[in-house]
């Protein structure tokens, strides 16, 4: 059946840049032969919607009306991968913002969840440019469709893992209500408590799933003795 806006999909993908360099993929081999692993990374494919902006323009839109098991490739300008560099996303700041008042150019920070590269410093100002790397450039993606996901479990599953990094949470379907154990170490993450309005939103609108219920469970430690 062709895929249609609002399909939930896993998809294996390879992000090369025009001469060939790897930037993203999510095949292990591949990622390690081109010296872009990462122990953070998931890998074995990744569940997206198609058409909600789970990856670039470019490729969302090559996915509508393909199969489950299609393998194709496409190259994909600027404005419809990772934009056209930005003005406004490159500023001036005093490096009395970094640690011990030094910046350095190539320097990597983060600020209010951006992420920037130092690219000037004169003086006792830096520029720094929160511009993506790959702003102003074209992509070549080669992508295979792996399958349709069917279930509400592994459709939440997927996205969940897409969100958090974490694959696998315990998920209960009882009617339309949805019971997602979420791990502790995540109830605090930044990133997290953005991104589980918009899960729950995702998921609403394209099963029939009536209710999200994330759920927290701290157990009491039971320390054991020691026989003498």
């Amino acid at each position: 059946m062709a895929l249609k806006k609002g399909d939930f999909i896993k998809l294996n993908y390879t992000g090369r840049m025009e001469d060939g360099k790897v930037f993203d993929t999510t095949d292990e081999e591949v990622a390690k032969a081109e010296n872009v692993h990462t122990t953070q990374g998931l890998y074995g494919g990744d569940v997206v919607i198609v058409g909600y902006g789970h990856t670039i323009v470019g490729l969302d839109n090559e996915l509508v009306g393909k199969d489950a098991g299609y393998e194709g490739q496409v190259t994909v300008a600027p404005e419809n991968a990772f934009g056209m560099p930005r003005e406004d996303l490159i500023q001036s700041v005093s490096t009395s913002k970094f640690k011990d008042g030094r910046a350095q150019i190539g320097m990597v920070i983060e600020q209010d969840g951006r992420q920037g590269v130092v690219t000037k410093v004169i003086g006792r100002r830096a520029t720094i440019d929160f511009n993506s790397v790959l702003a102003g450039k074209t992509v070549v993606y080669d992508f295979k469709i792996e399958a349709v996901l069917e279930t509400s479990e592994d459709k939440i599953k997927g996205l969940f893992a897409l969100y958090t990094g974490i694959k696998d949470p315990e998920v209960t379907i009882d009617g339309g209500v949805a019971g997602i154990e979420i791990p502790t170490g995540i109830t605090f993450n930044q990133r997290w408590l953005f991104m589980k309005g918009k899960l729950a939103d995702e998921v609403l609108k394209n099963t029939d799933l009536k209710e999200i219920r994330y759920i927290e469970t701290v157990k009491k430690e039971v320390k054991e003795e020691k026989a003498e």
